[in-house]
């Protein structure tokens, strides 16, 4: 769908900030599946965890983008996703080599622009819900950024700029296209 925009790419390279600067000025935006899993299995006791059962944290990612997607159809005008159902499914297929990216080239597609952040060790800090390390994020990175071409996608390497000013580079892209 031409209105949903994915702000992927390295964990840590301040994809959280670029999302609340967007949403600052006025656009909607969808919070990212893992970190919501992870605050629920953690509040729950539960084990769908990136580091306790991989698989079944990225079968539940796929299931919240599912939701998330289904629920922004609803929203006006622009919504930017904080990772989403591509990511999700790019992981189980890494996890568990199912075939998971396949019904994806046409179905639940997004807009054509993706845009990544790359690795930035400067900004990078490992938290109660990001326990990877820097050369973890970076290999997602790396598979993210093969993944999204083989689907159609054209993506946008975000520079490592001040907040506003990635965020003007993602608007005007959008409006340039």
């Amino acid at each position: 769908m031409d209105r949903f925009i994915v702000i992927s790419g390295c964990s840590g390279g301040g994809k959280s900030t670029l999302l609340e600067e967007l949403r600052r000025r006025g656009h909607q935006v969808v919070e990212e599946p893992g970190r919501r899993i992870v605050v629920e299995e953690l509040g729950s006791g539960g084990s769908a965890l990136p580091w306790a059962d991989a698989p079944a944290f990225a079968r539940r990612a796929m299931e919240m983008s599912i939701a998330d997607r289904s629920s922004a159809a609803f929203a006006p005008g622009l919504v930017f996703f904080d990772r989403g159902l591509i990511d999700a499914a790019a992981a189980l297929q890494h996890l568990t080599g199912e075939a998971t990216l396949a019904a994806l080239r046409q179905f639940h597609r997004y807009n054509k622009h993706v845009f990544l952040t790359p690795p930035w060790p400067e900004i990078y800090v490992a938290d109660r819900e990001r326990r990877h390390d820097l050369s973890a994020a970076v290999a997602e990175y790396d598979r993210l950024r093969m993944v999204y071409p083989s689907l159609g996608y054209q993506v946008h390497i975000l520079p490592k700029v001040h907040v506003e000013e990635r965020a003007d580079f993602v608007l005007s892209t959008l409006n340039s296209a």
